[in-house]
């Protein structure tokens, strides 16, 4: 592409004690991009987002953002259930210090983006698992975010749901037209969702390539990951 990228992850090395996590893992997300980040458990996937994130320091490359406006979806929803919904997402903007006109008119705004309207005054134990998934969305790109990160978004959601909660995530990628990262295990979500797709095992990048691509394949690892068998190259990874 000839535009810059928003995000750039250089030679990204990570370990927790004698255990190597990342083993020198470089890609480029650009702007209207969503990144599916794949691959089995315990790969680096999610570790790259608290990278990026500066939850952790990396022991080597670096994470070169052209942004610091960065909006997180946890796995879990992460909502303080002694706070409504509206006082929710109130504490992501605290630091732009809005009159409170402005700062319920935005909510207002996002919480409409996501199909929630109405429910400004709710608080998470009133909603649905999919509604909670919803206001972490709503949450996350409150700031109007230049990077969007996505941590497994529609695990523990029944298929239904899972489809409902993907087509926020298309709907929120061609409004805001921001640099996005899936990590994601479930099938349906990077195979309708990402415009890219890097397979991760042990600690690096084994296969990069569109979605499209990636079911139809010959490449050992992809097509083992893309058709869950356990004939192939990433069966370590597995066990």
């Amino acid at each position: 592409m000839a535009m810059p990228p928003m995000l750039e992850i250089v030679n990204l090395q990570k370990s927790f004690g004698n255990r190597e996590i990342l083993k020198g893992i470089s890609f480029k997300v650009y702007k209207g991009e969503m990144l599916g980040l794949i691959g089995p458990s315990g790969c680096g996937k999610s570790t790259i987002l608290k990278l990026i994130c500066d939850l952790l320091t990396p022991d080597g490359g670096e994470v070169i953002r052209w942004s610091d406006e960065i909006g997180l979806v946890f796995q879990g929803s992460a909502l303080l259930n002694s706070y409504t919904v509206r006082e929710n997402l109130a504490l992501a903007l605290n630091q732009r210090k809005l009159k409170k006109s402005d700062e319920n008119k935005i909510i207002d705004d996002k919480l409409k983006l996501v199909g929630l309207a109405g429910y400004a005054d709710a608080y998470p134990s009133q909603l649905s698992g999919g509604q909670q998934k919803r206001t972490s969305f709503a949450r996350a790109i409150v700031n109007d975010p230049k990077i969007i990160l996505y941590d497994e978004p529609t695990t523990g959601l029944d298929p239904v749901m899972s489809t409902v909660i993907e087509d926020y995530m298309l709907e929120l990628s061609g409004q805001l037209d921001a640099a996005s990262i899936v990590v994601t295990h479930q099938y349906s979500t990077w195979t309708r969702c990402a415009s890219r797709i890097l397979l991760m095992h042990a600690g690096k990048a084994v296969w990069e390539g569109s979605a499209e691509e990636a079911v139809v394949t010959e490449n050992p690892y992809m097509k083992q990951f893309a058709h869950a068998t356990r004939e192939g190259p990433m069966l370590s990874g597995l066990l």
